[in-house]
């Protein structure tokens, strides 16, 4: 019977320098891009494959790790798979299944399997051991070794089961107070953001300078905090699975047009243009338009962020071999490459820092990697120190 779409999987031996020595199951289709000998990171999306390599790193000074999130090209389609890994005599395993539940789920049936052929193999050996008239002391010896090899792999498994369950517990209580406090955190702030913004507009004649600032400093740090609190509730709605997509035909060349034009507006307060190359029209394709919406604000504002004054910011929509490609360019500082990994990753920070003083969460581009990947696209960047970044994103473009 064909496993659920969350159960499907794939279990992989490898060797102490990462290559492929047998593919122990497959339900994805994956087994063609991992034959044995090749090296297991061939599994991954290249933009991954940093990320993979922590996984590995920490595989081969451990015992056993467990759920890293890491993304992997199924079907013509970016999607994240959860990864787990352990170490045994024959080699290192590595699992990966499209959820937590997934990843127990694989290994329980591992073990089933594994206890199944431990039996079958005991028996050969006895059929064996009475056809070649050997004595009972070879054939325990024999019952003995396959006896420890079942247990020590059999342990390993519980202990990895084990071990993902706590995680999956104390991730759902994470995601649940991290919903709970921010939507209970949102109105208050909001009210504090909107009194603020009236006193500014409406008050700031009976106001002296230093109340004036008092009452700025009010409003943007309340902007600040009701932009977390918001990023926070994404955060927990995305990690419990309930990232919902309202798919619809939109034009994307009309739309990013449209986007573009409204962040020109905040990019002049800081004397930065933003501009979009010419584009061809493209035919109508489904997403879910308040999604990507926020995917391009990010990028966007990001790259005003960090940019200085009198920068330009391009935006180039290019399609090819039925993929749409998002590109945001700046002329800002740039990524230092040791940084790199560090993008994508909730609460993550790097050493750039914005050239007016804005604040981060730093959890936007966690965010807009799901809501991404969720429409079955990737999204990578490149940069040079000195020289600005490039960040794009790729969407499938299929009939709407």
């Amino acid at each position: 019977m064909k496993p659920n779409t969350e159960d499907r999987g794939v279990v992989l031996i490898c060797n102490d320098e990462g290559m492929v020595s047998r593919v122990v199951r497959d339900d994805l289709g994956l087994a063609g891009r991992v034959p044995a000998g090749s090296p297991v990171e061939a599994l991954v999306d290249p933009a991954a494959r940093e990320k993979f390599a922590g996984f590995w790193a920490e595989l081969q000074a451990s015992e056993a790790v467990f759920d890293w999130e890491i993304t992997v090209l199924i079907d013509g389609k970016f999607q994240p798979l959860h990864f787990a890994g352990a170490r045994l005599e024959v080699g290192h395993l590595v699992m990966a299944a499209g959820s937590r539940n997934g990843l127990t789920q694989l290994n329980e049936e591992l073990m089933r399997i594994n206890n199944e052929q431990t039996n079958a193999a005991r028996a050969m050996a006895k059929e064996l051991a009475l056809a070649l008239g050997r004595g009972a002391a070879v054939d325990d010896s024999i019952y003995e070794e396959l006896s420890r090899l079942n247990n020590d792999m059999a342990n390993l498994q519980r202990e990895m089961a084990k071990k993902n369950a706590e995680l999956q517990k104390l991730n759902e209580q994470k995601n649940r107070f991290l919903g709970m406090a921010a939507h209970d955190l949102r109105n208050p702030l909001g009210v504090i953001l909107v009194y603020s913004e009236f006193l500014e507009a409406e008050a700031s004649e009976v106001l002296n300078e230093e109340q004036r600032e008092f009452v700025t400093t009010i409003k943007e740090t309340s902007k600040f905090m009701l932009r977390m609190v918001t990023d926070l509730l994404d955060v927990a709605a995305i990690e419990a699975g309930q990232l919902q997509l309202d798919l619809q035909p939109v034009d994307l060349a009309q739309f990013v047009l449209r986007n573009v034009t409204l962040n020109r507006v905040l990019a002049a307060r800081k004397d930065i243009a933003v501009e979009l190359e010419p584009v061809s029209s493209l035919p109508p394709i489904s997403l879910d338009a308040g999604k990507i919406e926020q995917v391009l604000n990010n990028l966007i504002s990001n790259a005003v962020k960090f940019s200085h004054p009198g920068t330009t910011v391009r935006v180039r929509l290019t399609l090819a071999d039925g993929v749409a490609t998002v590109a945001v360019q700046d002329q800002g500082q740039g990524i230092p490459a040791a940084d790199l990994p560090k993008l994508f990753k909730p609460f993550s920070q790097t050493s750039v820092r914005s050239t007016a003083g804005e604040q981060s969460t730093g959890l936007g581009l966690a965010i807009v990697r799901r809501m991404v990947e969720g429409h079955g696209g990737r999204i990578w960047v490149e940069s040079e120190q000195g020289k600005g970044s490039t960040f794009f994103f790729t969407l499938p473009v299929s009939p709407a």
